[in-house]
């Protein structure tokens, strides 16, 4: 089992930036063989895919709304998955989530197993 905890999360204005940070832990989890995702969900909407990355860093995914303004990273020496978030507008507004699974990264959650609980991101106008 794994035990994913985000943090970073805060209240900005549009065109600020933010870091997000996901620790992972767990007694049999091994970090650096899990590909990492993060995911958010608005009010009143689903849970959407952000941005994704394989297990050695070399692949990585992000979903059309955030290219070129988010950036994925990881360490694995630190158990630890990043989300740069920069140039932030309103529409960001959501609870970010990282996920893991074992092996490739992928951008449905439904074939992410560890979940964290989320931290929330506001943007103002």
């Amino acid at each position: 089992q794994a035990q994913l905890v985000e943090s970073g999360g805060g209240l900005v204005q549009a065109g600020d930036s933010l870091r997000l940070a996901c620790a992972a832990s767990g007694r049999t989890f091994t970090f650096s063989s899990h590909a990492m995702g993060w995911f958010r969900q608005a009010p009143g909407k689903e849970r959407e895919f952000v941005a994704a990355i394989s297990m050695s860093g070399g692949r990585i995914y992000y979903a059309d709304s955030v290219k070129g303004r988010f950036t994925i990273s990881r360490d694995n020496t630190k158990n630890t998955v990043y989300l740069q978030m920069n140039s932030l507008k309103p529409e960001d507004t959501a609870v970010y989530y990282c996920a893991g699974r074992r092996m490739t990264a992928t951008m449905s959650s439904q074939e992410y197993d560890y979940w964290g609980q989320g931290t929330q991101v506001t943007v103002s106008s």
